[in-house]
C-alpha cells in the first residue's frame, strides 16, 4: 500500500517508499497537473485537431483524467497512450478525490480500463493502458503530445537519459512537445541530445521552472 497524501489545494496524492517520492506536488497535485500537462502541454495541441497523447507514468490517473474532461468539454478527439510498470491498486484509486477536487465524475473508469487495450472511455477519448516500463514499450503510433511524469531523476535516473529521450523522440512528430515538471540540467541537455528545442517556463505555484521540449 501507498501512503496518502493531501496537497495543499486539497487534492490527493500518493507516497511510494519504494522510490520515496511522492506522485505529485505538495503544493498540489490538481493545479501541478493542470498547469503543466493540460494548460502547457494538451490544451495548445488540441486547437489544431485530434491530438495522440503520450504519458510515461499512468500513476494516480490525474493526468488522464484531466485530458479526458478537456477532450470531452471542447468536443476534440485525443488518442491516449500511457505506460505504467508499478499501478496503482483499485482500493488505492477509489479513494483518490479527484472528482471531488474537479467536480467531474467517471474516474475510476480509468482504473477499471484493462491493460494492452484501447478503450474508448468517451465519443471524445480512448485510452490505452499499457503495464511496462518504458524501455520494453513499442508504441504503435505517432505522438503530439508527451507527458513525462516519471519519478524525479535522482529516483529512476535511467529513464532521464539521452538514449530514453531519443527513444520517445523517435515517435513523436515534427513539431510535437513534450512536458515535464523537471528541470534539471541534465534534463534539459538530454532532450536537446535527442532532438529536441527545451524551453524553460514558469511551474506551477512556487516551482520555479518546468520544460517545454518541442521535437525539431
Amino acid at each position: 500500500m501507498k501512503r496518502f497524501i493531501i496537497t495543499e489545494d486539497g487534492s490527493h496524492s500518493l507516497f511510494s517508499a519504494q522510490f520515496n517520492q511522492q506522485y505529485h506536488s505538495l503544493q498540489g497535485a490538481l493545479n501541478e497537473s493542470e498547469h503543466i500537462y493540460i494548460n502547457l502541454g494538451l490544451r495548445p495541441a488540441l486547437e489544431n485537431g485530434p491530438v495522440s497523447v503520450f504519458e510515461m507514468g499512468f500513476g494516480t490517473g490525474l493526468n488522464a483524467f484531466l485530458a479526458w474532461k478537456l477532450a470531452d468539454s471542447l468536443q476534440k478527439q485525443v488518442f491516449y497512450t500511457s505506460v505504467e510498470a508499478y499501478p496503482v491498486s483499485l482500493l488505492e484509486a477509489s479513494q483518490l478525490n479527484y472528482e471531488e477536487a474537479t467536480g467531474e465524475k467517471g474516474f475510476m473508469q480509468l482504473h477499471q480500463a484493462p491493460w494492452g487495450k484501447e478503450v474508448a472511455i468517451s465519443p471524445f477519448f480512448d485510452l490505452r493502458k499499457e503495464k511496462t516500463t518504458l524501455q520494453d514499450f513499442t508504441p504503435d503510433r505517432f505522438f503530439d503530445v508527451i507527458f513525462y511524469d516519471a519519478f524525479d531523476p535522482q529516483a529512476q535516473p535511467e529513464l532521464w537519459t539521452e538514449e530514453i529521450f531519443t527513444k520517445i523522440a523517435a515517435q513523436t512528430k515534427p513539431g510535437g512537445v513534450l512536458v515535464t515538471y523537471s528541470s534539471k540540467g541534465i534534463v534539459k541537455r538530454a532532450l536537446a541530445a535527442a532532438g529536441f528545442k527545451v524551453e524553460r517556463h514558469k511551474g506551477p505555484g512556487r516551482k520555479a521552472h518546468i520544460l517545454k521540449a518541442i521535437k525539431l
